[in-house]
């Protein structure tokens, strides 16, 4: 479960894995009371308990509603859906693609990009120079990476989730070779440190989660 963070308009989101949603709901229940179901035209599944607590449930890939809606809600959020994850930084990248939470394929590369310099001049400006041409390699290597690793999955995934510097991987995903993968891209982009396995593996906690937002009778006084 992600930590809860403040709403716009009041209450709190936070992230609940689907196979933890039954107890989650259970807890819900248990200091709100019975739970009245309802969805919303955008799919969303809107809960509202006894006390006037709401609850509004996001399936991270959709779901066709259908009776009992809590039971179909949840069982699409637990259907283990192919995706892939591209992870960009200065000097690191990482990708992979995913069944549910198990890797199927992955990569995770390196490339040196130097720090900021204290000189100035023309020596501070060949070395800006230096380091815009190290930050294109690293784009050029992560896309030539993503080609290799996940373009042959395009076909199959159902959503293309991206992390770490937003103008990197953007200029990642430029490369026409990537369009196929482009056009699945999905917002919003994964919290994420440097691009190691180690963090990699950590992914499908974001992308798979059921994003919820509650809302108590205090937070509309």
């Amino acid at each position: 479960m992600t930590r809860p963070r403040p709403a716009a308009g009041g209450g709190r989101v936070l992230g609940v894995a689907p196979e933890r949603l039954d107890r989650w709901v259970d807890g819900v229940v248990a200091r709100h009371g019975a739970l009245e179901t309802t969805v919303d035209d955008d799919g969303t599944l809107r809960l509202t308990c006894a006390d006037g607590t709401t609850v509004a449930l996001r399936a991270p890939f959709g779901w066709t509603p259908s009776a009992p809606l809590l039971t179909t809600f949840t069982a699409a959020a637990r259907q283990p859906r192919p995706v892939a994850v591209l992870l960009v930084r200065r000097g690191r990248w990482a990708v992979g693609v995913f069944t549910g939470s198990d890797l199927v394929v992955s990569k995770v590369d390196t490339r040196l990009v130097q720090g900021r310099s204290a000189a100035g001049g023309w020596s501070q400006q060949r070395f800006a120079r230096r380091r815009a041409n190290q930050a294109d390699a690293v784009v050029s290597a992560a896309a030539d990476t993503a080609a290799r690793v996940l373009l042959p999955h395009a076909a199959q995934v159902v959503a293309v989730v991206t992390g770490g510097d937003r103008g990197m991987v953007d200029d990642v995903l430029a490369d026409p070779r990537l369009a196929p993968l482009a056009a699945l891209r999905r917002d919003p982009a994964l919290e994420v440190g440097e691009p190691t396995r180690e963090v990699l593996l950590g992914t499908p906690a974001q992308f798979r989660a059921v994003q919820v937002h509650v809302v108590e009778p205090g937070d509309r006084s």
